[in-house]
């Protein structure tokens, strides 16, 4: 029977150590790895470029004069509202930008296309529009009791007419250039049919003036026939 007191520790004493040195440094390697990505998500370049609408809007409010003070020109609440309302509808376009993106990204990282970088920066961005809508939402109710409940269906439909509008533009834009080609092209059309119905009315001439000698022949034919029969009557 094999006795566990036999074994030889002294000779495995060095594996073991190599194991647990092995098993330390990938524990140390992970933890360091994992900071490190922690703090490079925190430095990521952000998904959207400055949000001019909302520093727009901030602008103004740190110029309207604080209450009690008689210096500064008040800035009309009209002003500041439309202010918020054009902050709402960059929102909303980041929103549509956000959730198409998210589709593709989505594909890409399945398909480990992209690395975790990018994903970080989306998730961020997610994050920050998210708190950004509730902010809207805070200042709109701040300037109008329950304006935060209807202040980005309006952003919506504004944010769909511009669309529709700039869509409008690029047709009337391109309406120009495809009159000329039409003009153009119908041109080439009517020089095309101009050139076969002369083509035609030539193979018809070329046609009577073959059928008119044909008739011409058939009729000299029979005048031979008669001088033929005189002169062997003299004979």
């Amino acid at each position: 029977m094999y006795n566990i007191l036999d074994i030889d520790w002294t000779s495995l004493a060095l594996p073991f150590a190599y194991i647990t040195v092995l098993g330390g440094s990938l524990y140390t390697f992970s933890t360091v790895y994992r900071k490190r990505k922690a703090v490079q998500s925190a430095n990521l370049e952000p998904w959207f470029q400055t949000h001019l609408q909302r520093d727009v809007y901030l602008t103004l409010l740190d110029m309207q004069p604080e209450p009690g003070e008689e210096k500064g020109t008040r800035i009309p609440d009209s002003v500041i509202r439309a202010a918020l309302l054009r902050r709402a509808v960059e929102d909303i376009r980041r929103i549509i930008q956000i959730r198409t993106s998210k589709q593709a990204l989505t594909t890409l990282i399945q398909r480990g296309s992209v690395g975790d970088e990018l994903l970080h920066r989306f998730q961020a961005a997610e994050k920050e529009i998210e708190e950004e809508l509730r902010d809207v939402v805070s200042e709109a109710n701040a300037l109008a009791p329950g304006w935060g409940n209807s202040i980005f269906q309006s952003a919506n439909e504004i944010a769909a007419n511009t669309a529709l509008r700039s869509s409008l533009e690029k047709i009337e834009g391109h309406l120009e250039a495809d009159k000329q080609w039409w003009e153009k092209r119908r041109e080439t059309i009517k020089e095309d049919f101009m050139k076969e119905l002369e083509e035609d009315s030539a193979k018809g001439s070329a046609k009577a003036v073959s059928d008119d000698d044909v008739v011409h022949v058939e009729q000299a034919s029979p005048a031979a026939t008669p001088s033929k029969k005189k002169k062997k009557g003299k004979n």
